[in-house]
């Protein structure tokens, strides 16, 4: 039996997010990010499509390699400016009962402590639909807003992170038993203080000595993604992750990630089919082929080639100013993001990619495949892409919002529907049920999350 192809929609709140000159169409509503009324809409059609979540990015600083300044990011509204993502995720709950909501957080800039509490918060309030994804950033603007010189070395950074980990673990689920919260009206006991324990740390880089503040929420620690493919950003995922969001724009790149990685799952004790695997993929559909091709005809028109290369300049920490349009791009090794050079330059060693065809490709969808038809094509498509790398879903981009979304919902879902490849429900549950199953809205060992509950603790330590 093959298996369901699960969908993400990818956004972020902002302007065009990966398609940069497309908010200049005249169907797109990006330039609407900032006001509810548009998100509220968003999590409406993504629902009425089944979506299994919007996977929300987010960047902390702002991208200014290009050129060595902001000008272009600015002039382009390249991811800029870009408003907290974790504040629209309350209202898009609240107009859904089924929607999963993957929010980027950069973990090099929050204490654990304060930020274990916005996430317990949100699973709360969406009653158990909150997921997190787990990055530490790739911007030197991000790192000088936060009063650092430049950001941390890019290996060193997922060590920070481990320990990150194992602090909002202890916190979320090591601090609050299963039955201390009472909610005895006759008592007037609310939680027994004796089963609510101080979480104590001291490690290279955190120190808490404190009590979670949050009442166990529906899943205790939010489905976990992760979005970095380097050596490093792999074996990270190995053990911390539930679903891993990567981008390559063709299989032969993406193959490979998805064998490692679970590959190297399997070497720290986990099931390898456990870990979701989301590739990005971009979706253009028209009802026949011609009109496919003319949207995506018209689509391109709109590009910001000088928009493109400022994301490509960020993402790389390469200043793609200083090439020539036609010159071949070559690989550079540095502390900004690695999967992103790669994509375009050692990771296919038979596609060969000059500047201007990187401006073209990111100028829709960011870096990863582009499939534009019919709905029986572009399902053709996602079919064979499943077959060849071995992905679980798609994140799939947008080129004009909300409209590429509710092409999706209301063409593609009913084929691949049809095909037995797409869930006729929603399924019961959290979050973490409906991506894995029934009775599973916390996680299981040998997640390392695990250790920390206290009635683990205690038998380890008899």
């Amino acid at each position: 039996m093959k298996k369901q192809i699960r969908l993400n929609a990818f956004a972020m709140n902002c302007v065009a997010h990966q398609s940069p000159g497309l908010w200049t169409h005249p169907r797109d509503r990006t330039t609407e990010y900032n006001r509810l009324p548009y998100w509220t809409d968003l999590a409406r059609t993504l629902e009425r499509g089944r979506f299994d979540g919007l996977f929300l990015a987010d960047v902390l600083g702002v991208y200014d390699v290009f050129g060595g300044s902001p000008d272009a990011a600015l002039r382009n509204a390249t991811q800029t400016p870009a408003n907290d993502p974790m504040l629209l995720i309350s209202a898009m709950a609240a107009v859904t009962e089924n929607l999963g909501f993957g929010v980027t957080s950069n973990l090099s800039y929050e204490p654990p402590y304060t930020f274990a509490r916005r996430m317990s918060t949100l699973d709360h309030l969406t009653e158990g639909r909150i997921g997190w994804n787990v990055v530490t950033g790739y911007l030197d603007s991000a790192a000088k807003g936060a009063g650092k010189d430049k950001q941390t070395a890019h290996d060193d950074r997922y060590d920070v992170a481990d320990e990150y980990m194992e602090v909002v673990y202890k916190l979320w689920e090591g601090s609050w038993e299963d039955d201390a919260v009472l909610r005895d009206r006759i008592s007037g006991i609310f939680a027994d203080p004796a089963k609510v324990h101080r979480v104590r740390h001291a490690g290279n880089n955190y120190r808490v000595d404190a009590i979670h503040l949050c009442e166990p929420s529906p899943q205790r620690t939010p489905v976990l993604y992760q979005a970095g493919t380097s050596p490093r950003g792999r074996q990270f995922a190995a053990e911390h992750a539930e679903c891993v969001f990567m981008s390559g724009p063709s299989a032969k790149i993406i193959a490979p990630r998805v064998a490692a990685i679970r590959e190297l799952a399997a070497k720290a004790g986990r099931n390898p089919a456990e870990i979701l695997m989301f590739s990005m993929f971009t979706i253009i559909l028209g009802r026949t082929e011609a009109e496919a091709k003319a949207k995506y005809a018209d689509y391109r028109s709109h590009i910001n080639p000088e928009g493109a290369l400022t994301l490509m300049s960020g993402w790389t920490g390469v200043d793609f100013s200083t090439y020539d349009l036609d010159q071949q791009v070559r690989h550079v090794e540095n502390d900004a993001g690695r999967t992103a050079m790669d994509n375009i330059t050692r990771a296919d060693p038979d596609r060969v990619w000059t500047v201007r065809e990187v401006a073209q490709h990111v100028g829709i969808g960011g870096i990863g495949p582009v499939a534009i038809g019919t709905p029986e094509k572009v399902a053709d498509e996602i079919e064979a892409w499943f077959d060849q790398t071995d992905v679980d879903g798609l994140n799939v981009p947008f080129a004009v919002s909300p409209g590429d979304f509710a092409d999706i919902a209301d063409m593609l879902v009913p084929e691949l529907t049809r095909r037995g490849r797409y869930k006729g429900a929603y399924a019961k549950g959290s979050l973490r049920e409906k991506l894995f199953g029934a009775g599973r809205a916390r996680l299981s060992a040998p997640h390392p999350a695990v250790q920390h509950r206290p009635h683990i603790r205690a038998k380890a330590a008899e």
